[in-house]
């Protein structure tokens, strides 16, 4: 079963369509936003363990998160539940994310809400976060706690986005129907953005993605996939 939204339908947002209930999906680019097995489980074993997380945050007293595409906004709230229970007084993590169409408020509490675990984390998000979305939304939701999401093409906002990211979320579109967020010139960036020693890890193992992370300087490595999917990647920058 499907509705779409004629509201953002109507508007400059991406068309936006729920099926099943609370399953978002993106007629423009053909996919579901997360994982319709569980995609909070799915953020834990592809983007929190597979860029060694919540470990890595033991011994850093800021620690910085990119992502490409916020999308319902379900890794950043997963991740501020399990920093919540793992950070020590003092530490500091910044989420950054790079959206080209930022939902709408209702839109994120209607998909956040599939999954109480992160009710606390959905209620938060959802009080700050503006109605309509028209530019960057910055968000101090805690003292240890900061979110931006930066709306606009993911090539030239990670591109003025300031160096210094400790690991990454790449969770575009599947890239055989997104393929510009999984480009060589994308990938490049990520790398150059990305301190030494920082990571990324990515539900995705189309071969021309793992091309592509190499290429830019990434060592890659395969690891078993979430729900029965064969493989996923992970990195890190030497």
């Amino acid at each position: 079963m499907t509705d779409t939204d004629p509201e953002h339908s109507a508007g400059a947002h991406q068309p936006l369509e729920w099926r099943d209930g609370d399953m978002p999906y993106s007629p423009a680019f053909g996919d579901h936003f997360y994982c319709q097995t569980d995609g909070r489980l799915e953020c834990g074993h592809v983007f929190l363990a597979g860029n060694g997380l919540p470990q890595r945050w033991q011994d850093q007293s800021h620690f910085l998160i990119g992502e490409l595409g916020f999308g319902t906004g379900l890794n950043f709230a997963e991740t501020w539940r399990q920093w919540k229970l793992n950070r020590l007084d003092g530490q500091r993590l910044h989420f950054m994310s790079f959206e080209l169409y930022p939902m709408r408020r209702r839109e994120i509490d209607r998909a956040l809400s599939h999954w109480g675990e992160i009710d606390a984390e959905r209620l938060a998000l959802t009080a700050a976060w503006p109605e309509t979305p028209t530019a960057t939304v910055s968000l101090r939701l805690d003292e240890q706690t900061s979110l931006s999401v930066v709306r606009g093409n993911a090539l030239d906002e990670v591109g003025a986005a300031q160096a210094g990211f400790d690991a990454w979320y790449l969770d575009g579109f599947a890239p055989s129907r997104n393929a510009d967020m999984w480009s060589a010139e994308l990938m490049r960036l990520v790398y150059e953005k990305s301190r030494i020693n920082g990571t990324f890890a990515t539900y995705a193992a189309a071969g021309f993605v793992r091309r592509n992370l190499i290429a830019a300087g990434f060592t890659v490595e395969r690891r078993s996939g979430f729900a029965g999917k064969r493989e996923m990647l992970c990195g890190i920058k030497s």
